[in-house]
C-alpha cells in the first residue's frame, strides 16, 4: 500500500508592520531601559581607524514620498578593506569599528544618518578587488522581503569602473542609481522604491 504524502501549505509571508521599530529600535520607539543605545546606533569610536563620513539619505516610494517607517541597516569593510566578521580570515578588522550599523527613518523627515569610515577595497569571491561599497538593507511595513543594494562612492571612479557587481548590471544607465552624491564629508544616498529612479536591488 503506497503512503499518502500530507502536503502543507505555505505560511502567509508577513510584512515588517507599522511596528518594526518596538523590537528593532525600542529606544528610537521611546521603549527605554532594554537597551542602554539601539543595537547598531553607533559605528564608530575615538579610536577608529579610516576617514570618517556620514551616509544620509531617505528611502522613497513610487510616488515620490519618502518613508517615515522604514528601517535601514549598513554592513561594510572597514577603511583597510577587512570584514569585522569570523568569515574573513585575511586579517584582522578594526575592533574600534563595528562594520555594521541601523537606522530608522525619520519620523519628521524621512531621512536616515550613518556615521562610519569610508571602506577599503575587499575582494570579490573570485578574488577581484572590489570598489569600496557599502551593502544596504531596507525593510519597511508593505515590503514583505527586505531589499538589498549597494552604495558606491562618485570618487571613486576608476575602482568602480573595476567593480565586478557593477560590471553585470545590463542597463548601463541604471548603474548611477548606485552611486552616492558627495559634498564635503557627507555622502547623499536615496533610495528609490519603484518609479523612473527606482534603485538596482540585488537578488542574494
Amino acid at each position: 500500500m503506497v503512503q499518502e504524502l500530507g502536503q502543507l501549505k505555505e505560511t502567509a509571508s508577513q510584512t515588517a508592520g507599522p511596528y518594526v521599530h518596538i523590537g528593532c529600535t525600542p529606544n528610537f520607539a521611546g521603549i527605554t531601559g532594554v537597551y542602554e543605545a539601539d543595537l547598531g546606533a553607533s559605528m564608530v569610536n575615538d579610536r577608529t581607524r579610516g576617514q570618517r563620513i556620514t551616509i544620509c539619505g531617505r528611502v522613497i516610494d513610487g510616488a515620490g514620498t519618502p518613508l517615515k517607517d522604514a528601517m535601514v541597516e549598513i554592513w561594510q569593510a572597514d577603511a583597510a578593506g577587512f570584514y569585522n566578521s569570523p568569515s574573513d580570515l585575511r586579517g584582522q578588522a578594526d575592533p574600534n569599528f563595528t562594520g555594521w550599523g541601523r537606522c530608522p527613518t525619520s519620523a519628521d523627515t524621512g531621512e536616515y544618518v550613518f556615521e562610519t569610515v569610508k571602506p577599503g577595497r575587499a575582494p570579490f569571491k573570485d578574488g577581484r578587488l572590489m570598489a569600496p561599497h557599502i551593502t544596504v538593507w531596507i525593510v519597511a511595513r508593505g515590503i514583505n522581503i527586505g531589499l538589498h543594494t549597494r552604495l558606491y562612492f562618485p570618487d571613486e571612479v576608476e575602482a568602480n569602473a573595476e567593480d565586478p557587481l557593477l560590471a553585470r548590471i545590463e542597463h548601463r544607465h541604471r548603474v548611477e542609481t548606485l552611486i552616492a552624491s558627495v559634498e564635503g564629508s557627507v555622502y547623499t544616498f536615496d533610495i528609490h522604491l519603484q518609479g523612473e529612479k527606482e534603485t538596482v536591488f540585488l537578488d542574494i
